[in-house]
């Protein structure tokens, strides 16, 4: 048995893989005391399932803490030791702006207050040691870090990617001198070149480590207590790593709640359809885009977080602020806004009855019919329309509209801000998303798919029968993985065969661990001499040079245009992550004779139409047309006149779009 738990910031997801058959539990999320969600909904999936902790064989866990605490600037007190001259380097950054037109945007407050940066004299340049770390150097600056009361400390020294001798004196002495201070020393974090990049990257992951130590400490205990494996993390990659080598470093797992998405929108995308898929992921609180290209998931070595830079390996997840929790707003001009504001899970959407009186786009779900006031969401919500209609009309009358004219405007403005996120990972990368599905999933995302594949163009949807907990399956079918990179700068005589597999023999070696059996995944970035950065080229870990720089040329061409035969060519790093297949489930469709049908009024097009409901798990074979509204366990999928739906063996429902005319009955058989 297979179980996966994912942590959002309304609900805690949890999905029980059992040979195919997969049982689901949705649980509120417990904001501060997440481990208490993540308990309650194993013990909820195990109880539907009938099975004991002691069946479960791989517990995967994906969550949004690490994401959450940086964003709200609640990680630990933290202090940076730079080489002397350079401790201000998080401030000056790249000396851009956040917002290239308004002069006065301010960038993000430093993680690292100025009174907790320190100075180390000493010097290496590119050529070697300038200036030697003093023999009382490491003791003190421990004296400085014990009086500061830091609870972590990020060590960033200049070229310390090419000699980490001052850095790993430095962190020794620290770690045995305060044993109970979290260390990040930028060589074993993130051994590249780039200044910034690499002391952001560090800083960030001494800031979070401690708190995700402590979460992860109390998870592991309450899951040793309850007979279950000790839990493996979703990392930023992509993969699963144990918990104590992710509590450790806390930089990896800051995009764990969407990376387990991603692996799941890559697997059903693979099994239901042709391995080209838009995922969609639409919660409570935010909504994750990506795009899987032939079954497997884009992925960036950077990325920007709150205006934070981290240069990891990281699924390529593009996020917006857009939920079914997102409050809708009136702004100074007058116009209707949605979000980046969230109810979140307490108190939640207004219609949730626990005491919310925002408009969320949730409430505008429900007074357009697209949710029905007698359905109980997933974790057990009961609907309260009164409470939703109330929110709505408060936002109405400040906007001079009627109530329903207001929350159709919610939701075509929700979308919108959903149409931008996937355009960023499509069209503005020069993807055409029309040759692509729309994968659907989290608790709100099926409610609002039609409606974005009729923006962008696409004719087909895949709603997976799990979409609402996909997150969670996705964590069932992780890969182990390590993923780790060094600067190299080799070109010329240098840029040898015999080189280059000895640089990725050393990564390997360093990286392998418990890994032995893993499957090596390389990438090379290169560029031409004097250019600012660099492409990447999958390749071989024992590479032809002559190869390698043929498929460089040829990348460089697809992407700017031209080559250059006359420039030389530079390995600058290779980046290498160790894998380990993991498990595929394979999910099966519902067993007939278990779908509820019904009929209720739902706004199509300005237009009260009396749609069919399909209420539960639909079985392989079953056919809708639209308008028709399927109402999963966990999720709504909402599909207007003019598309089509059959579920295949997986209980994939696919829909396609066949019309633009409006109007007609739906009809089921």
């Amino acid at each position: 048995m297979l179980l996966g738990v994912d942590v959002g910031g309304t609900f805690t997801d949890a999905v029980l893989v059992d040979d195919g058959a997969i049982h689901t539990a949705k649980v509120p999320s417990t904001p501060g005391a997440e481990s208490d969600a993540v308990m309650r909904a194993i013990d909820e999936v195990l109880a539907r399932a009938g099975a004991g902790s002691d069946e479960v064989e791989v517990f995967a866990h994906g969550m949004t803490v690490g994401t959450n605490a940086l964003l709200e600037e609640r990680g630990a007190r933290t202090a940076l030791i730079a080489t002397r001259g350079f401790a201000d380097l998080l401030e000056i950054g790249r000396q851009d702006r956040p917002d290239l037109y308004r002069l006065c945007t301010p960038k993000p407050v430093s993680l690292i207050e100025r009174t907790l940066r320190f100075e180390a004299d000493e010097r290496i340049g590119p050529e070697g040691v300038i200036e030697p770390l003093g023999e009382d150097e490491p003791e003190r600056l421990a004296g400085l870090l014990e009086e500061s009361g830091a609870e972590a400390v990020a060590i960033c020294l200049l070229f310390s990617y090419l000699d980490p001798s001052h850095e790993r004196r430095l962190a020794k002495h620290l770690r045995q001198r305060l044993p109970g201070l979290q260390v990040s020393a930028s060589h074993e974090v993130l051994p590249r070149f780039r200044e910034y990049e690499r002391c952001s990257t560090t800083a960030i992951d001494a800031y979070l480590s401690p708190l995700l130590g402590r979460y992860l400490g109390r998870l592991g205990e309450a899951a040793t207590t309850a007979g279950l494996p000790r839990p493996l993390v979703m990392q930023s990659s992509g993969g699963v790593a144990p918990a104590e080598e992710a509590a450790r470093a806390g930089a990896w797992s800051v995009l764990s709640g969407p990376a387990g998405g991603a692996v799941g929108a890559s697997l059903l995308a693979r099994l239901s359809g042709d391995g080209n898929a838009l995922g969609f992921d639409m919660g409570g609180t935010s909504c994750d885009v990506c795009l899987v290209e032939d079954g497997e998931v884009r992925r960036t070595d950077s990325r920007r977080i709150g205006g934070r830079t981290i240069q990891l390996p990281m699924v390529d997840v593009h996020t917006v602020g857009a939920g079914g929790g997102s409050i809708a707003w009136r702004d100074s001009g007058g116009a209707l806004r949605v979000g980046p504001q969230s109810a979140g899970a307490e108190p939640g959407p207004a219609c949730y009855g626990r005491g919310g009186a925002e408009p969320t786009v949730t409430d505008a779900n429900l007074v357009l019919g697209h949710l029905a006031a007698d359905s109980r969401l997933a974790g057990d919500v009961a609907l309260d329309t009164g409470a939703a209609a109330e929110a709505i009309d408060h936002l109405a009358g400040s906007l001079g509209l009627d109530r329903l004219a207001t929350a159709a405007g919610i939701v075509r403005v929700a979308n919108q801000e959903m149409v931008r996120a996937l355009r960023v990972v499509t069209v503005e990368r020069g993807v055409d998303p029309r040759g692509f599905a729309l994968l659907p999933f989290g608790g709100a995302g099926p409610m609002h798919a039609a409606a974005i594949a009729a923006e962008l163009g696409i004719g087909s949807i895949l709603c997976p029968r799990a979409s609402g907990v996909l997150s969670a399956l996705g964590l069932c079918a992780s890969d182990r993985r390590r993923d780790t990179a060094h600067t190299v700068m080799l070109s010329g005589a240098e840029l040898s065969g015999e080189r280059i597999a000895a640089e990725v023999g050393a990564l390997i070696a360093a990286a392998g661990g418990e890994l032995d059996d893993a499957r090596a995944e390389v990438v090379y970035e290169m560029r031409y001499a004097g250019q600012a950065f660099e492409l990447p080229i999958p390749g071989p870990p024992d590479p032809d040079p002559a190869d390698l720089t043929e498929r460089f040329e040829r990348a460089h061409e697809d992407r700017y245009g031209h080559r250059d035969p006359e420039g030389e060519v530079v390995l600058v790093d290779i980046r290498l992550a160790l894998v380990v297949p993991g498990p595929e489930p394979r999910p099966v469709a519902a067993t007939a004779g278990e779908l509820g049908q019904d009929t209720r009024p739902v706004l199509f097009g300005g237009e009260w139409v009396e749609t069919p409901v399909l209420r539960g798990e639909p079985a392989a074979g079953t056919r809708a047309e639209g308008p028709v509204v399927f109402e999963l366990p966990e999720a709504t999928l909402v599909l207007p006149p003019g598309w089509s739906a059959g579920v295949d063996d997986h209980g994939t429902i696919v829909a396609r779009f066949l019309s633009h005319e409006m109007g007609g009955k739906g009809t089921m058989r």
